[in-house]
């Protein structure tokens, strides 16, 4: 799919990878970019950042209704999306300790507002004669995060309903990629710890470097383009995820002694 001339949604479009989405999509000539984020302030920040070529709105991704609201909005005065970008996300530690809820809000987020975006324009685009659905996940999603059971479980889900996505609407013009980086200069990145390229500390996700926003929005442009499903900003992530493929066992064996090294490395660096 070509980007010029198209109406695009960008969620999670205050800072980081959104706003770097954003911004790209207007510089390949978008006709329009609806910017969508919960902080006000952040997200009419990127919107004038761009320019003309887009505009903000509040939203919270997780809240179906107000995604419905936004799409039918954007029906009625623009003609309808032809690009949507699920792209919202936020960072939470820990595991079985953790409240039911905060699990709950992981999956709504990361999950659910990817399903409630899809059910609500996937229809319309069909009936326009296609559309693109762009959703971030993680390599988490591929892989695991072990020092956040609700990520790793909401990133695997987003992944599995963009499969799902991709086979069942294929046919019928709807393109789906789904974005799965490891650590990029984001907000998140910098509430992991302060993690560099030289010393990635605790964090997983660091360790094969981490991208500028820039760079994962180019990658995802050239995804769209070529209707490519599986977006990898880091390559090492193919490799680990055949990996994992090619024998369960022996890459959860390898997981367990990373986890120990990282936590070893966290507790040499406390003391």
């Amino acid at each position: 799919m070509e980007i010029a001339g198209k109406l695009v949604v960008v969620t999670g479009a205050a800072s980081g990878i959104g706003r770097a989405l954003a911004s790209r999509f207007a510089e390949e000539g978008a006709r329009h970019v609806v910017c969508a984020d919960r902080d006000e302030e952040y997200v009419e920040e990127t919107a004038t950042m761009i320019g003309d070529a887009a505009s903000s709105v509040l939203l919270d991704v997780a809240d179906q209704q107000a995604i419905e609201t936004l799409v039918s909005d954007l029906e009625a005065s623009s003609g309808g999306i032809d690009i949507f970008v699920s792209n919202a996300g936020y960072a939470r530690g820990g595991g079985l300790g953790l409240p039911s809820e905060d699990w709950k809000r992981m999956m709504e987020v990361h999950t659910w507002s990817h399903l409630y975006a899809a059910q609500a324009v996937i229809p319309k685009m069909i009936e326009r004669g296609g559309g693109y659905l762009l959703n971030t996940s993680s390599a988490a999603g591929l892989l695991t995060q072990f020092d956040s059971g609700p990520y790793a479980v909401s990133k695997h889900a987003s992944v599995a309903l963009a499969e799902w996505l991709a086979i069942n609407y294929q046919s019928r013009g709807i393109g789906v990629s789904v974005l799965c980086p490891q650590a990029v200069r984001t907000r998140i990145m910098g509430k992991r710890g302060k993690a560099t390229e030289k010393d990635p500390g605790s964090n997983q996700a660091a360790l094969d470097g981490i991208l500028e926003p820039a760079q994962v929005a180019a990658d995802c442009i050239e995804a769209i383009r070529e209707e490519k499903f599986l977006v990898l900003p880091h390559p090492e992530v193919a490799k680990y995820f055949r990996n994992k493929a090619n024998d369960y066992d022996r890459w959860l064996d390898g997981m367990r002694r990373f986890r120990d090294k990282v936590l070893d490395r966290q507790a040499k660096r406390s003391q």
